[in-house]
């Protein structure tokens, strides 16, 4: 802590497993209460890779369980890289493992600011290629829902979703919202909506 502090830039702690992960993320972000201090740990709560028997000639399917919960903690660590300079990562060793092309993540990066001309339509087809899903009820984690002139959408990586507010072919508004109520949070100069998916490709 001592080292981050003194060279202030962005770091990647890793440690060997979860658990130990777990218990750094927790003091890192009690020495730096003020930096984004984030975890980065392998989604898996149960991963059981395909395999072969001979001796009884059986095949096991892959199978898993990805914890939903970690798996936005990834993509806030993700974003978070993207966005600041005072990021500190807690990772496990399983964070070396290809996730992606940073570059790629961050083409598929839209951006929004109120003012903007752009057309509905093209952002609508901007969230599917970058992996959202098109949902006619309640928000949820990668979905986006459409109301008229209004486009919400809720981030893989956030507890609050986004109001884009159209006139024509220019944003009229933005707003962070509740994504249960639809209530109105707070109204916002810019949105940034990355990518549903950390592996996405052009």
């Amino acid at each position: 802590a001592n080292i981050i502090n003194k060279v202030q830039k962005p770091t990647l702690v890793l440690a060997h497993n979860k658990t130990l992960a777990g218990q750094l993320y927790s003091e890192f972000k009690e020495f730096f209460p003020h930096n984004n201090v984030e975890y980065f740990v392998s989604y898996y709560d149960y991963y059981q890779p395909e395999s072969y028997i001979p001796q009884s000639d059986t095949y096991i399917e892959k199978d898993s369980s990805i914890n939903d919960e970690i798996d936005k903690l990834r993509h806030s660590a993700t974003l978070s890289l993207f966005e600041t300079r005072d990021v500190i990562i807690v990772a496990s060793v399983s964070c070396i493992y290809g996730i992606g092309n940073p570059e790629d993540f961050h083409t598929n990066t839209i951006n929004i600011r109120s003012g903007d001309l752009l057309s509905r339509k093209k952002l609508l087809y901007d969230l599917v290629d970058i992996l959202y899903t098109r949902t006619e009820k309640d928000l949820s984690p990668a979905t986006f829902r459409v109301v008229g002139d209004t486009v919400d959408v809720m981030p893989p990586y956030s507890e609050i979703a986004y109001r884009i507010m159209f006139f024509d072919d220019e944003i009229e508004a933005l707003f962070s919202i509740d994504p249960a109520t639809g209530q109105r949070i707070e109204r916002l100069d810019r949105v940034r909506i990355c990518p549903a998916k950390l592996y996405i490709s052009e």
